[in-house]
């Protein structure tokens, strides 16, 4: 922090004291415990369960429509015997069940109300004639306003227009009353404070265009732009001010641009602001590029400036993907950048207006005393604090500061609930200001001190790193793509040109280290234009097959006696390959199999992942392990690789599951014969430059692409060949296990068959399940890459009391997304893999139009059609039981069926009712209906309020049973083990009646 700011410090304080003074014995209301809410927030303060229950319920409570589900939730979530759980929750936990009836209805009542009631204490309406009613007595009590419509959550294009007709609504209703409204802080003219415009709202930008998303800014700002301008002309028309506010980080820079573009096309009207927030790290850059904008187009501006209120969804999602956490991990250090930001705005007034939303003394006053140190004229700058908080706060601004403005959610209770839960979270977080003023009586000398000194005093008081070991260190997952930086978005559209311009390339075989031409080749080409020919592929024959195994089984004699660390280093430099290299490779598949920018980065990061995390599998399986602890004798387990390999890979996960397979095999001590999928064997060949890199011996992989009907079977019946590790159709794995159980002419072990195979997934929707997330879970799970991952949904089961408002909210958000080729990030669903999968999956629409009702099919434009790519309807249908062959059968493909049950067992039987047993996921705030289902949701990999598709090495270990596959989870610690055969040596060390002394002397005991 600058020594300017720190020479204020005595004048901060000093105005810090005095603001302490002027509200000396006053609290919150959130803080009285004499009601029900501030009993609520203390006890949330003091038992950490109890808080996190409690906010669950508020969430989930609009939709418990029933006194049934209402008692029920409460018997779920709040039964126990906690001293700290209030006595109504509690009794109404216990009670509810016995008193039944009348009783029930009562207390259900009660609660519902009270927390409805918590709710409405920060919402200044639900109704445009409240609202209005509401700012009338605000600006009575001398306050302005600014007003934000709740609802953020948008998940089609038809609930973004609503949203739009909610904003206009409401200004039409203040429109007919702000002629009547005297001016706040002046005695005459229209304008509050002499200078500010009455009417004052606030817009969420990500709610006005469901299609938002990181990877696509200019189409992200253009599609928010559409729908927010008939509002800001509207509030122009008023002579109104509008800020635009900042959400999650991935759409800063959408929200930016959309600003700009607003700001420069109405230059002549300067009533427009923007928010920014000092929790995240690049909140310098971040205002004073805006400023430096300004002054360049020579454009008044006005920021906001806040703390920020998503801290802990930033934060969980960078570590989830491995990211660098984008926000201040010590609270101290957005009070620092905020008085930093603060300074620099204050010192660019003349061309930037600011408004400062804080309920923090300090940070209050930090502003005021830097102002005051400027010669910032008051009409350049403003304070603002929410509707329903910290009242003491806001009447102590309005004595000293005298320009106020609230900041006014109004809308209805269902998003209100979510926005009560972050005002909760915030109010009772350990390092909340207000927590620490009103609830904890902090002292004073340390709530206005420098966060500076705060920071310096917390971190001394940190314990010490621990130093991590040496060595490979622990595994932890590639990040995935972060589109929220430039460079990470430019790279695909110039890594997608690099490889155009090597286009249609003669792919030879890699058989002993040698490339091997052959004169029939296979033509690879792009499914959203097949006259793009991807590569030009040598096909294998049964000689070349032949021959790719005698000089695998000449490799393994060597390769397995290979110490395991030395395996595993070579997958590590194979791991460093792909980083090194993961947009080309990216590119491959974009333009291959057609997979979207974030899917092909994502299979790319799976490779990377499975390299790292059998490498260490390997080190830890490698060291031989004592057994047992006999005295006299020395035994121990140790391991070998079982032979050479036959991978069968398939063309969904092109990279991933083949390099998956392959790794597993080498690190094991098995060379590879390697089969990829004809319609993805350029990628495939990718394997051969990556071994080449890490300096894998001549012979330990060998890779074969041919035509299944001429080599398949032979590769499989190969006396020579040990093991068999495919991913693909049930109907191709077993005829694998069929043959391969067949012991051939010369053949001296059982052949060992690791085989993923197809699924049939289910996600139910429970009666309580958050749409938001549901919804957009569901699309994602069934039509992310074109519903042609085998863990994609293809069936959703809905609990019939639910059911009318998922597939509204469905079937909507299905029309709004945009379908093309999969190289524009704009585009959700591209074409599917080839002309057979093309025609598999009209095969499959056409039955499901026969078997159920149509809700969408969704076609792409004349134009896309017209280019002869491989593109299939969106299709989802209704009317589906499980009898129905749609409801049974593998389609793999964008045909998703929907299926009405009464109850969660109708639902749960549904889900048991095919013969797969994939992947599966429940989106439910029922503790004991997710508890029901992880016991009863018989699938190999279950998702809880999470998409079903998206498995992660090691996180979520995949593979399922039945007919799905057999053989333990890929990126799980028990999948080397397939690929190698353990071995005991036993050693008698008694000589003459004598023993070596053990390390282990319990014998003795």
């Amino acid at each position: 922090m600058s020594t300017e700011i720190h020479s204020l410090d005595p004048k901060i304080i000093a105005r810090g004291r005095e603001f302490f003074a002027s509200i000396s014995g006053e609290s919150p209301s959130v803080f009285n415990k004499g009601w029900w809410t501030g009993k609520v927030m203390d006890w949330a303060m003091k038992n950490e369960d109890f808080k996190v229950q409690m906010f669950r319920f508020v969430d989930v409570l609009p939709y418990l429509n029933t006194s049934e589900s209402l008692s029920r939730h409460i018997e779920e979530y709040f039964s126990g015997d906690d001293s700290n759980i209030p006595d109504v929750l509690k009794w109404g936990a216990t009670k509810t069940k016995i008193g039944g009836g009348l009783v029930a209805k009562v207390l259900n009542k009660t609660i519902r109300s009270n927390i409805e009631t918590m709710a409405r204490q920060f919402i200044i309406g639900q109704t445009s004639k409240e609202a209005v009613k509401g700012i009338k007595k605000l600006r009575k009590d001398g306050f302005t306003f600014v007003l934000d419509l709740l609802g953020e959550a948008t998940v089609s294009e038809v609930e973004s227009q609503a949203y739009v007709d909610g904003y206009l609504e409401v200004l039409d209703a203040i429109h007919k009353e702000v002629g009547k409204w005297k001016p706040v802080g002046a005695s005459s003219g229209d304008m509050d404070w002499g200078h500010a415009p009455m009417v004052n709202v606030a817009v969420k930008p990500s709610a006005f265009y469901s299609q938002s998303k990181p990877v696509d800014v200019d189409g992200t700002a253009q599609g928010m732009m559409e729908r927010i301008e008939p509002i800001y002309r509207k509030v122009m028309e008023m002579g109104g001010f509008m800020c635009i506010d900042m959400e999650s980080l991935k759409y800063k820079e959408a929200t930016v641009e959309l600003y700009k573009r607003l700001r420069t096309k109405y230059a002549d009207y300067p009533h427009l602001g923007i928010v920014y927030q000092a929790y995240l790290r690049s909140v310098d850059e971040d205002v004073r590029d805006l400023i430096d904008w300004a002054r360049e187009k020579e454009l008044p501006v006005s920021i906001r400036l806040v703390k920020g209120a998503y801290w802990d969804f930033e934060t969980v999602i960078a570590k989830q993907n491995g990211w660098p956490i984008p926000v201040w991990v010590n609270k101290p250090e957005s009070d620092m950048a905020f008085e930093r930001a603060s300074k620099t705005i204050l010192e660019n007034s003349d061309i930037c207006h600011y408004a400062c939303a804080s309920h923090n003394i300090r940070s209050i006053s930090s502003v005021m005393e830097i102002a005051t140190e400027l010669g910032v004229p008051e009409d350049r700058y403003e304070f603002q604090v929410l509707y329903g908080m910290a009242e003491p706060v806001r009447k102590g601004l309005k004595n000293v500061a005298k320009r106020v403005r609230l900041y006014c959610p109004y809308g209805d209770l269902l998003p209100g609930m979510a926005y009560l839960v972050r005002r909760l979270l915030e109010n009772t977080a350990n390092e909340s200001f207000l927590k620490q003023t009103f609830a904890d009586e902090a002292d004073m000398d340390r709530l206005l001190e420098n966060p500076e000194d705060t920071l310096r005093r917390q971190l001394e008081n940190k314990p010490a790193p621990k130093l991590k070991a040496e060595g490979i260190g622990k595994f932890s997952n590639h990040p995935f793509a972060d589109f929220t930086i430039p460079e990470e978005r430019d790279a695909y559209p110039a890594a997608i040109e690099r490889f155009r311009s090597n286009i249609g390339r003669k792919v030879p075989l890699f058989i002993n280290g040698k490339e091997v031409e052959t004169s029939d080749t296979l033509d690879s080409y792009n499914p959203a234009n097949p006259n793009e020919v991807i590569g030009s592929v040598c096909q294998a024959g049964i000689s070349e097959v032949d021959q790719a195994v005698e000089v695998a089984s000449e490799a393994y004699l060597s390769w397995r006696d290979v110490p395991p660390k030395e395996r595993a280093e070579v997958l590590l430099k194979a791991a460093q390959y792909l980083k090194d290299n993961i947009y080309d490779l990216c590119a491959v598949q974009i333009l291959e199999v057609g997979k979207q920018w974030d899917q092909a980065q994502a299979d790319v990061a799976e490779a990377i992942d499975f390299l790292e995390y059998y490498a260490r599998e390997m080190i830890r399986l490698g060291d031989p392990r004592r057994m047992g602890n006999a005295p006299g004798e020395m035994s121990h387990l140790f391991y070998q690789g079982k032979g050479v390999a036959a991978v069968i890979a398939p063309w969904n996960f092109p990279l991933a599951i083949s390099v998956g397979m392959v790794s597993a095999a080498i690190v094991a001590g098995c060379p590879v014969v390697y089969k990829p999928s004809g319609i993805s064997s350029v990628v495939g060949n990718g394997l051969v430059d990556m071994w080449k890199a890490a300096g894998l011996p001549d012979g330990v992989f060998n890779y074969c692409p041919g035509r299944g009907s001429v080599m398949g079977d032979h590769l499989v019946d190969h006396p020579d060949v040990s093991i068999i590790a495919f991913t693909g159709s049930m109907e191709v794995g077993l005829r694998i296990q069929e043959r391969a159980a067949v012991v051939q002419p010369g053949q001296q072990q059982c052949k060992k068959v690791i085989a993923e195979m197809g699924g049939k997934n289910a996600i139910i929707i429970d009666d309580d399940a958050d749409l938001d997330e549901a919804v957009i879970g569901v699309l994602y799970s069934a039509f992310g890459f074109q519903g042609q991952k085998c863990s994609a949904c293809s069936r959703v089961i809905v609990l019939d009391s639910i059911y009318d408002r998922f597939i509204k909210r469905l079937t909507e958000a299905a029309e709004s997304v945009k379908l093309g080729p999969s190289e524009n990030p704009a585009n959700y669903m591209g074409p599917v893999a080839d002309r057979a999968a093309q025609e598999n999956v009209l095969r499959y629409v056409k039955i499901a139009e026969e078997e159920g009702t149509v809700l969408v099919k969704r076609e792409v434009s004349d134009d896309l059609k017209a280019t002869g790519g491989c593109y299939v309807p969106m299709t989802i249908v209704e009317g589906i039981t499980k009898e129905h062959r749609i409801a049974q059968e593998e389609v793999f493909g964008p045909v998703l069926s929907v299926m009405r049950a009464k109850d969660m067992d109708e639902a749960l039987d549904i889900a048991n009712s095919t013969r797969f047993a994939l992947t599966g996921a429940i989106y439910s705030r029922s503790p004991a209906n997710l508890e029901r289902a992880y016991k009863e949701f018989r699938v190999g990999n279950l998702y809880l309020n999470k998409p079903s598709v998206g498995a992660l090495v090691e996180r979520h270990a995949f593979g399922g049973f039945k007919m799905s596959g057999v053989g333990s989870k890929s990126g799980g610690p028990d999948y080397l083990l397939q690929f190698l055969d353990p071995r005991l040596v036993c050693e008698n060390t008694m000589r003459r009646g004598f023993a070596p002394i053990e390390d282990d002397d319990d014998w003795l005991n």
